[in-house]
């Protein structure tokens, strides 16, 4: 592949932006070599500056469900920003969103909307401990919930990709309120709460995780976790930034009927868009200003051309045949590349939950994000290369996932595994 172009850029991006780069994991530190840049995308594919054309996995890292530039989204998304891109005022648009998303995800009576996925995350914990009066929050090793201050303890994601330790500029005395526990451990949940229950107001969990990659542990993780938050008082907060009309459409609360008191949402609820959103019980959520006395605002929440892009795209959803088609298509991508791998030797797992996978390089079961750290990343990085040479492009980090979507056709599959079974063998002499 010629990349030249993409080459230039890198290093006048260099020159500019901190690592060349406007969030930590494009950067490619996790694969080695140097990033690609894109200049458009349609349906499965994007298509890099020197021409170059590839089947896309990351998918905006996840928000591009119905896939890159959908003729209903962009649509939208047109119209709205010609009748103007932000009002600074209520608009109809974002009572309908709100509308929908209180009508899918079962748990949330109330919700106010925000840009991104780390807003959600610090108002969320905010509302926790304003409701609560309690300011201490259990979260869980290698669960990423944007990075806030007492939320970037123990992360998963790009600190992850990077190896990185807890955030310098994190204030001590903010970090000492987070406990962080192996993730799928009750009895670590339990013996905090049994010692600290009076000190600690939420537990914040991803209920299927996917920034240590993906790990799905099933019902009675999450059963016995809201268990624990009513026996002691303490509220339970579900991240669904990632899982949200993604693993189904009521979410990960909507396919195992477990209500979380707080959940955030994001990616797929703004279809592309800086969108994102918090919510839950309407007597939580009514103690945020101007209905209560916790504050949170934002210049740009609910603008009218990301609504109008998230509500075309949620309402596209909820067509018949949708989640199925979604389903099937993954369980074809995953298990062809256990199928690959297994005809070439190389050790792989692959966890799934919907239309989110990781194919981690490991024998051994992944389960929590110490099993995770076992994968082999030298492994990892070769086969992405091998992929990428190949015209697929996947997540450039061994602890992400992948995000196959409706736009994912039988050829952009028949060509994925084409490629994986090439790139299998090439990868199988890394150790």
């Amino acid at each position: 592949m010629d990349t030249s172009r993409s080459d230039a850029l890198w290093v006048r991006a260099g020159q500019r932006l901190p690592g060349g780069v406007n969030s930590p994991v494009r950067a490619f530190r996790g694969v080695g070599g140097q990033p690609r840049f894109f200049a458009s995308g349609s349906g499965a594919y994007l298509t890099d500056v020197d021409g170059n054309r590839y089947v896309d996995y990351v998918m905006s890292w996840g928000p591009l469900i119905l896939g890159h530039a959908h003729p209903d989204v962009t649509a939208s998304a047109q119209t709205a920003v010609a009748a103007g891109s932000s009002f600074g005022a209520p608009s109809p648009l974002e009572v309908e969103l709100a509308e929908a998303i209180v009508e899918a995800v079962p748990s949330i009576e109330v919700v106010r909307l925000v840009c991104s996925g780390t807003e959600a995350g610090m108002a969320v914990v905010r509302l926790a401990r304003g409701a609560t009066g309690r300011m201490g929050l259990i979260k869980f090793d290698g669960c990423y919930h944007g990075h806030a201050d007492s939320l970037l303890v123990a992360a998963g994601s790009g600190v992850a990709t990077l190896g990185l330790p807890d955030s310098p500029g994190v204030p001590p005395e903010l970090a000492a309120l987070t406990w962080s526990l192996p993730y799928g451990d009750l009895d670590a949940v339990e013996t905090v709460l049994a010692g600290h229950g009076e000190k600690i107001g939420a537990i914040i969990v991803e209920p299927v995780a996917g920034n240590m990659g993906v790990v799905d542990l099933g019902r009675g993780w999450l059963a016995g976790l809201r268990l624990l938050c009513d026996r002691y008082g303490v509220l339970l907060i579900f991240d669904e930034v990632m899982t949200g009309f993604r693993v189904a459409r009521g979410g990960v609360q909507g396919r195992d009927a477990i209500k979380p008191d707080l959940t955030m949402l994001g990616k797929v609820i703004g279809g592309g868009y800086p969108l994102a959103a918090y919510g839950g019980r309407a007597d939580l959520m009514r103690q945020i200003a101007p209905a209560g006395p916790i504050y949170q605002a934002g210049t740009l929440a609910g603008n009218p051309v990301a609504v109008s892009a998230g509500l075309t795209t949620l309402r596209a959803l909820a067509q018949p045949g949708v989640y199925e088609q979604l389903e099937a298509t993954s369980a074809r991508l995953a298990d062809g590349l256990a199928d690959a791998a297994a005809a070439a030797g190389v050790p792989l797992v692959v966890n799934r939950a919907g239309s989110m996978f990781t194919a981690f390089f490991t024998d051994q079961p992944v389960t929590d994000y110490a099993t995770a750290k076992q994968a082999s990343t030298a492994r990892f990085a070769a086969f992405f290369w091998a992929m990428l040479e190949r015209g697929v492009y996947l997540p450039p980090s061994q602890f992400e996932a992948w995000f196959p979507g409706l736009a994912h056709d039988a050829q952009a599959v028949a060509t994925t595994l084409a490629a994986a079974r090439e790139a299998f063998a090439i990868c199988k002499s890394t150790a």
